[in-house]
């Protein structure tokens, strides 16, 4: 057992040795797959349903209102940068299915309505090749905002946009963007893995989403730590020093060895083109130096990484990244009643929690504080007053989420993981009592975690379930 590896980590290296002798080990190593490719871009089709009609009669669209989605359209394709959008217009099935054609099999529909039940007469193709599809209705532009949740009952991927705020264009394009971008994706897992059962599972987790999981040997990172660039260490190191409020526990060679890692698993991303990262020995990498600051980085840089092998909490985050574009905060949970508060803790979490462009949160840099305040993490100190939505997709068909209100953040934490957040939440009896009944399994980590992200996002959850055909369930 290793020197710095608690009873948990020791028997999950134990099952991962016998999986491997048994031949139950069904991952691929990153070493033996072949090169990826950057991921390119996501590619929607975009549906005006019908003409418009005259302004002054009629229940339709206007000839300014299409210009004006058109040019909306155009502002968030450059904006977002990683769509591609084929544009079309059609009076009938057989123009639509021409459209599909040309956008590709599966691909994404927005579809934007324009007449009185012209969406409802072509939309057929569709809904019969499983086209996920999002509809952007405007007031007055005819009846058809009626059908689009009746389809979904049907059982078809389909929600409704239904309101005068172009803004919602842009929302449809990020949550239809996740669909195809989760199927570009690659993912590292140092095993084991944990989570729910179907997120353990690379080829479910391939069949259910299309993202790609390759095992990393230590070995090979090992490696690598050994090759990184050591003016990129220093500099890392130091810019970790130069910005930290305090450095309480850490010694120079602690936040040396975090920034060596930290180097190094940005290297690693980037020779396999990898989209998200999970690390299932993390408590276990106190010799070579914590996983902490480098997931920190990652996760500001638009790259999910999770702690403690979490594939659910890393399946969530890349859910959100690519739906909101913000880091997402891991924790463990812990409820006080009294206050109807629930707290989130974790020794690591992003700098960036409004997004890569936004500011980094003030932050200590303290040792890790289940091994004796050895080595070296953030304690990051994240806004009050900030809204929160709480959340995380379980087996691979299921979104837990909840929102709350940020009501205090320690000055320096003296119990539990070292970054903090207390949070009001509705009815904190009620939700420590139902906490993950939602899921069947025994294991504390997955019942414990949840991801944070800034904001109420209740809506995308509700439109992302729809179109990739997630059940919610809300836990406050």
């Amino acid at each position: 057992m290793c020197e710095h590896c608690n009873r948990r980590e020791f028997l999950g290296s134990s099952v991962l040795t016998a999986l491997a002798s048994t031949g139950a080990w069904n991952y691929t190593w990153a070493s033996q797959a072949p090169a990826a490719q950057p991921p390119g871009k996501a590619r929607i089709c975009v549906l005006f349903a019908g003409t418009p009609g005259p302004a002054d009669r009629g229940w339709n669209a206007d000839p300014s209102q299409m210009e004006k989605a058109q040019q909306v359209l155009a502002e968030c394709e450059a904006k977002l940068g990683n769509i591609e959008l084929i544009v079309g217009q059609s009076n009938n099935n057989e123009q639509t299915a021409a459209l599909l054609d040309k956008a590709g099999e599966g691909v994404p529909v927005l579809a934007i309505n324009l007449h009185c039940f012209a969406l409802t007469g072509l939309v057929n193709p569709v809904l019969e090749r499983r086209h996920p599809m999002a509809v952007f209705s405007l007031p007055a532009s005819g009846h058809d905002w009626m059908y689009p949740p009746r389809w979904q009952r049907a059982g078809h991927r389909v929600t409704l946009l239904a309101g005068s705020d172009y803004g919602e264009l842009e929302r449809a394009l990020r949550l239809l963007r996740v669909i195809p971008m989760m199927q570009k994706s690659r993912i590292l897992l140092f095993p084991p893995a944990r989570g729910t059962a179907p997120a353990c599972s690379p080829d479910l987790v391939k069949e259910r989403l299309g993202a790609e999981v390759l095992a990393v040997e230590e070995s090979a990172f090992d490696e690598m730590m050994a090759a990184a660039d050591e003016e990129a260490v220093r500099a890392e190191a130091e810019a970790w020093t130069k910005n930290a409020k305090q450095i309480i526990e850490p010694k120079e060679e602690d936040i040396a060895k975090a920034a060596r890692v930290s180097i190094a698993l940005q290297k690693l991303m980037e020779q396999h083109q990898a989209q998200g990262l999970a690390v299932g020995t993390c408590m276990g990498w106190l010799p070579r130096g914590f996983p902490c600051l480098g997931f920190a980085r990652l996760r500001d840089r638009g790259l999910p990484a999770a702690c403690e092998g979490d594939m659910d909490s890393l399946l969530t985050m890349m859910l959100f990244q690519y739906a909101i574009n913000k880091p997402g905060f891991q924790g463990n949970a812990t409820f006080d009643t009294a206050r109807n508060a629930l707290w989130t803790a974790h020794c690591t979490a992003p700098l960036k929690l409004d997004g890569p462009d936004g500011p980094e949160a003030p932050y200590l840099l303290r040792g890790h504080s289940e091994i004796g305040g050895s080595g070296c993490v953030p304690e990051v100190h994240y806004r009050v007053g900030e809204v929160i939505t709480r959340t995380k997709f379980v087996n691979l068909d299921t979104i837990l989420a909840s929102t709350a209100k940020i009501v205090e953040v320690p000055e320096k934490s003296i119990r539990g993981c070292r970054t903090q957040i207390v949070t009001e939440v509705k009815d904190a009896a009620t939700m420590v009592a139902n906490w993950s009944s939602a899921l069947d399994t025994e294991d504390a980590m997955t019942l414990l975690h949840r991801v944070v992200f800034y904001g109420d996002h209740m809506q995308d959850i509700q439109h992302m379930a729809r179109l990739m055909g997630f059940k919610v369930v809300m836990e406050g």
